[in-house]
């Protein structure tokens, strides 16, 4: 069974508000699509380890290629959105 990336976004969105709710950031508002994990919610590298753990919690699958989400031409993304990561879920779950 697959699961849209429509559906991914708001489980995403879900896991990142419990995920962030203790932290001190000037994000407000509603977590959509297009949010992003560095620029709107203040993640930092260790962050972005310890959410790879979370969502392959969330999904129950774990050794998803998250480097072909977090790379690109041998380097790290500068960036991600809440929609990119559903995307590349959906597409592996």
């Amino acid at each position: 069974m697959s699961v849209t990336s429509d559906t991914l976004v708001i489980q995403l969105s879900e896991l990142l508000q419990d995920f962030t709710q203790d932290w001190d950031n000037d994000f407000d508002g509603d977590m959509t699509r297009e949010t992003r994990l560095l620029a709107d919610l203040g993640f930092e590298s260790i962050d972005i380890i310890q959410l790879v753990v979370a969502i392959e919690q969330m999904v129950k699958k774990s050794k998803l290629p998250f480097n072909e989400l977090l790379m690109k031409d041998g380097r790290y993304v500068d960036d991600l959105s809440i929609g990119q990561i559903a995307d590349f879920l959906s597409q592996r779950v």
